[in-house]
């Protein structure tokens, strides 16, 4: 398998996990991969009524802050952007709130290890 497949593979098994995790704590899983030219949405969720963008990461080292260290502004910046067309084209949706999540994805023995950031980070309103 060439390198970037495995990467594709790897991510989609990620945002798998990160999906059944989320409905097994009774939380609704309304997309995934919402793309568009600004970027991509991994999981949009609705938790009691607020609409959450979730970034889902993996990453097996932690060089360069890991995970969580490669959410950085401007990826931030780019999830806020795609999230603003979401939200444009699923008008239902603009009505709620909206929280940025990152799910970090990690190895942990024979399993794998979800760490859930909430409320991430904020949108401006520029």
């Amino acid at each position: 398998m060439p390198p970037e497949a495995f990467h594709i593979a790897a991510g989609r098994h990620a945002e798998d996990l990160v999906a059944r995790s989320l409905e097994a704590r009774g939380i609704q899983v309304l997309l995934r991969n919402f793309r568009r030219r600004t970027g991509e949405l991994d999981v949009v969720a609705l938790e009691t009524g607020v609409l959450v963008i979730i970034e889902v990461r993996m990453r097996s080292r932690q060089d360069f802050g890991g995970a969580a260290g490669s959410v950085d502004r401007f990826k931030q910046a780019k999830i806020i952007r795609t999230a603003r067309q979401l939200l444009q084209a699923h008008r239902d949706l603009a009505r709620l709130p909206v929280r940025f999540d990152v799910a970090l994805v990690s190895p942990a023995d024979d399993e794998w290890r979800i760490e859930w950031i909430r409320h991430a980070f904020e949108a401006s309103a520029t």
